[in-house]
This record gives C-alpha cells, sequence and structure tokens, in this order.
C-alpha cells in the first residue's frame, strides 16, 4: 500500500522521515502542488537537511551515513529515498484535483494546516479535506485538529479525532474515513489529564487549567511586518525572535473529543510562543476535592504517572532535571512528566452555601461550609514536531492503513 501526504511544510516532512525509516508502506507519495527550487535536485536537498533535526542520513543510520536520496527523475518528479520509492506531485493543490487515484493511493495525511473543517464539501473551489475523498482516497487523516467554520454545524458521523493510546479505539473502520490526529498540545495533556481522571476520578476534579510554553511554528514572523488588512491580532506579526509572544490554543476543546468526561470539568487552556525551534512544555493544574486526613501528596501524584507510563509506552516519566532540547527526537513520548518538579498543597475553602442552594439550608444552620481542595501542579515536556507528535501520527497512520487491508 501506498502513503499519501499533502503539504511538505514542518510535519509533511518529518512525516516523509518517518515512514522512510519505517518502511510500513510500498511508496510514498508527496503532494506539494507547486515547483520548489529550480528542479527536483533542489527538493531532495530539502528533505535531506533539517535546520532542527540534522541530516536525514544521520536520523536514519547515524552521523557517518552517506546521501539516502537518489535515483532523481525529474521528468516523472520520483526519486528513492533509502530504498523507499517516493513521487512529488507539483500540479494541484485542491485536494480534489490531486491525482491520489492515478498513484493507487488509499490512505492520505493532510498536513497542510488549511482544510481543517470535516463539514465542507469535497467538490468546494477553494479546497476541502473531503476533496481527498473525492480524488480517490478511502481515509485521510488530519494532522490538526477539526475546525468547523458554520456555527451550529456538528462534527459528521463519519469524522472522529483520537489519540494514539487514549481513544484510538473509538476509531471504526467501517464508519470513519475523517480522522484529526488532534494537535501536539491536545496529545501532551490528554497523557497529564487521563490517568489521573483514571486514579482520582473525573468526579473529583473540580477544576483544571494548563499553560503550554510552546516552541514556534511556520505562523510565527522571524521580523516584524504590518498586519494584513481587519487584523485584530497584532502579536502574530510580532518578530518571534526576540519575543514571547501571546496566543491561543484549542486544546481545551479539542481535549473533550479525546476524553469525553472533560466536558464535565472547568478546564482552560493558554498558550505563549518562545523563541526555540523544537520542545515544548506544559503546565497542568488541578484542582482536586480532598480529604485533610489523607490529602494527596506529590509522592501520590507521581505514582500515578509512573504506573500509567509502565503500561502505556507514549508516556514518560522522568525524576532528571531536563530542559526543552533534552526532549528533542525523544521517539514516542506523548509526554515526559518532570517528576521532580511535581508539587501540591492542601488548604480548606470557605464555600457558602446561601450563595448556593439558600432554600434547602435549616434554619439557623451555619451556611459556611470547609471543603478541603489540593492544588497539584504537574509539568510535561513533548517535542511538538518530530519525537512527539509526528512519531504518533505515524503510529495511528499504520493503524488505519493496516484497517484499510
Amino acid at each position: 500500500m501506498k502513503l499519501g501526504i499533502n503539504g511538505l511544510g514542518r510535519i509533511g516532512k518529518l512525516s516523509l522521515w518517518h515512514h522512510v525509516a519505517r518502511k510500513h508502506f510500498s511508496g510514498v507519495v508527496v503532494n506539494i502542488g507547486r515547483e520548489v527550487g529550480r528542479n527536483l535536485t533542489d527538493l531532495a536537498a530539502m528533505l535531506e537537511k533539517d535546520s532542527t533535526y540534522g541530516r536525514l542520513g544521520a536520523y536514519l543510520y547515524g552521523h557517518s551515513c552517506p546521501r539516502v536520496i537518489e535515483e532523481l527523475d525529474e521528468e516523472k518528479g520520483t526519486m528513492r529515498v533509502d530504498g523507499v520509492p517516493v513521487t512529488i506531485l507539483r500540479s494541484s493543490r485542491n485536494p480534489k484535483d490531486i491525482a491520489w487515484q492515478q498513484n493507487d493511493v488509499k490512505l492520505v495525511v493532510d498536513s497542510t494546516g488549511v482544510f481543517t473543517d470535516p463539514t465542507t464539501d469535497g467538490g468546494s473551489d477553494k479546497g476541502a479535506l473531503r476533496g481527498h475523498l473525492q480524488a480517490g482516497a478511502e481515509k485521510v487523516i488530519l494532522s490538526a485538529p477539526f475546525k468547523i467554520k458554520s456555527k451550529g454545524l456538528d462534527i459528521p458521523v463519519d469524522a472522529v479525532t483520537t489519540v494514539m493510546g487514549i481513544n484510538d479505539d473509538m476509531y471504526d473502520a467501517t464508519r470513519h474515513s475523517v480522522i484529526s490526529a488532534a494537535s501536539c498540545t491536545t496529545t501532551c495533556l490528554s497523557y497529564m489529564m487521563k490517568p489521573l481522571m483514571e486514579k482520582i476520578g473525573a468526579e473529583r476534579i473540580l477544576s483544571a487549567s494548563m499553560v503550554t510554553v510552546h516552541a514556534a511554528t511556520g505562523s510565527q514572523q522571524v521580523l516584524d511586518r504590518l498586519p494584513k488588512t481587519g487584523a485584530t491580532d497584532m502579536r502574530k506579526n510580532r518578530s518571534i525572535q526576540n519575543n514571547i509572544i501571546l496566543t491561543t490554543t484549542g486544546a481545551a476543546k479539542a481535549l473533550s473529543l479525546v476524553i469525553p468526561e472533560m466536558a464535565t470539568i472547568g478546564f482552560m487552556a493558554e498558550s505563549v510562543r518562545i523563541p526555540t525551534t523544537t520542545g515544548s512544555l506544559i503546565i497542568l493544574v488541578v484542582n482536586l476535592q480532598d480529604e485533610l486526613q489523607q490529602p494527596i501528596k506529590r509522592d501520590a501524584i507521581n505514582t500515578i504517572y509512573k504506573e500509567f507510563a509502565a503500561i502505556n509506552p507514549y508516556l514518560k516519566f522522568s525524576e532528571e532535571q531536563n530542559v526543552s532540547s533534552d526532549i528533542i527526537g525523544m521517539p514516542a513520548a506523548a509526554a515526559v512528566i518532570e517528576g521532580t518538579e511535581t508539587h501540591t498543597r492542601t488548604a480548606n475553602i470557605q464555600v457558602n452555601l446561601a450563595k448556593v442552594k439558600a432554600d434547602s439550608l435549616r434554619e439557623g444552620a451555619d451556611p459556611i461550609v470547609n471543603v478541603p481542595v489540593t492544588q497539584a501542579v504537574v509539568y510535561g515536556w513533548y517535542d511538538n514536531e518530530l519525537g512527539s507528535y509526528t512519531n504518533m501520527l505515524g503510529d495511528l497512520t499504520v493503524n488505519i492503513a493496516e484497517s484499510l487491508i
């Protein structure tokens, strides 16, 4: 079976690296939809080198490895990458016009970040995620969260959001043809929340919040520039090289699609972008209803993560003192819990029942109730490009491919 990849940005390029190394597919067909540089040789040079992860050959075999891209055919748009046949399509950017059927592609990963609405008709002249199905693919995986543009529309019945090891069993091969692999942040966050919810219980989680200290992405500007007409967020046009930039994240909304119980918990998610190329951090704060006699302590929280990591290969628990560069390239690590930084505080919170449900109080009863609450803070690292997200996306891709056989 051949794999199709639409888009050759950060995730598209690193997905190609992943599947070349894995060699599960008989070939890879990459759609760029335009010419790159002067010829196929220029494109091959961009594929083989990476400013964050080094050379493709070194990634595959170590630093002494020679070049691994060969047999370039400019006319056919083909090459061999470490023995894997790779075809480059350069004529169509609209998914419905891409030659998937002509190249025997049944499964496509769309990594453009442009086509994210699962409700848009595949025949749209502006392009749509479902266009891949119209062009001959049987399944399409989106390397981003779904974003429905029209208010009032629900996610279609043939679409699902999954994170490997958390809810990938929700994927039904007979039902789902459009699959979202969520985002790097949602993936990490799901591995930070799921163990707590299983051991402590969702009913004891009063509220939670997170901040992702996120590496720069392709949407950031190298230098300050004027915003587009009608733009409302001026920060997006400021230089990422010398700024910490406040931004937004859809992780809270997407998390409830992966862990439905999250819909009952008051949850907020914030994000800042920082001047690093990859390696990001989630700071999770959880407020738990507790018992003063036996409050939840740091060791108990860390034990929950240790035990979950022992049975789930995508969660790592570390007692080392890490920095962001230590996480880069770490394989299949959705989240790396920094156990040395976990901490908790327990205190009584005074609740005035008269302001909650006054008619249920007995006459003369004290309306003030002391509720013990523990606040737990947990730190989780993730490589938002290759190490965490692309490797897990690759596992999901292979999992779905096997359902097509």
